[in-house]
């Protein structure tokens, strides 16, 4: 990476026309996927599209920011504020799942014994307050999840990808750019193959279980906990292509990487949501 002495005392970038674009591409992504679970046919292709959108938007957005650093206009304290950027993202995202838990925490501790209290017994006299059951006739039968074997499997992969994360890292910090390629090629090919096997998963809680979006408080935590998690996976495995890419093309120096260390935090990161989706939605 281009050396800081040549940069300025902070470098200020000129109006870029990227966030508005990226607002727009994440509303088409919302409003498609918004009528895709409402059974809208044009849902699933104007997710798709808004989708598309927000990768291109990315992909130019963060060439810009890397034709920037390149060129040496970023100096430490722009390097400063992008460690402070991220550490901000990483706890906004901590928030966000933080809330997705406590919807779970609500729904199992608390309005599940309220359900089976006397005062309901009236209306759902056969209602058994066990996490997954639902008062008779409110929604189509389903089997609950198990930890067996995909999620366990999948646990061990996103553990092992922590792993070979580091040992990555650690290479590229004495410069051995060949091992870090491969040790991040790993990665990235751990962090796909946990996507597979959740897609897996899926196809066989909809179509052996009978376990959907629409299941209850039980299949709408599921789906919005795994699905926003394996959603988290895909973004960090693509943002570890990106620095495996500029790895390889020798972009980054033992002195100079934060984009490796700031998709590496992104990653580990996912890697402890897991292991908590791991024991509050599968075991307990």
């Amino acid at each position: 990476m281009s050396s800081h002495a040549k940069a300025p005392y902070y470098f200020v970038p000129g109006p870029s026309r990227w966030p508005v674009m990226a607002g727009m591409a994440l509303l088409l992504t919302m409003a498609g996927a918004s009528a895709w679970v409402n059974d809208i046919t044009w849902g699933p292709t104007l997710n798709a599209i808004g989708v598309v959108c927000l990768l291109l938007v990315l992909y130019k957005w963060f060439g810009d920011a890397i034709s920037e650093s390149e060129g040496g206009q970023y100096s430490e304290r722009v390097d400063l504020s992008f460690r402070w950027s991220m550490s901000w993202f990483i706890f906004s995202e901590v928030m966000f799942f933080g809330a997705f838990f406590g919807a779970l925490f609500y729904a199992r501790n608390i309005s599940m014994p309220w359900l089976a209290d006397l005062d309901h017994k009236l209306l759902w006299p056969d209602f058994v307050p066990h996490w997954g059951n639902t008062p008779g006739g409110t929604v189509a039968p389903f089997t609950k999840m198990s930890p067996f074997p995909v999620p366990t499997i999948n646990t061990a992969l996103l553990l092992t990808s922590g792993v070979t994360l580091t040992i990555a890292h650690h290479a590229l910090r004495v410069g051995k750019r060949t091992q870090t390629a491969i040790w991040l090629f790993l990665t990235v090919l751990l962090g796909a193959t946990f996507m597979g096997f959740q897609a897996s998963e899926y196809i066989g809680a909809y179509n052996d279980l009978n376990l959907k979006l629409t299941s209850g408080i039980y299949g709408s935590t599921f789906f919005m906990l795994t699905g926003f998690h394996g959603f988290h996976v895909t973004m960090g495995a693509i943002m570890l292509s990106v620095v495996l890419f500029r790895v390889i093309r020798g972009d980054l120096s033992p002195e100079h990487h934060f984009a490796f260390e700031g998709a590496a935090w992104y990653w580990h990161f996912v890697d402890v949501v897991w292991l908590g989706l791991y024991i509050c939605v599968y075991w307990l």
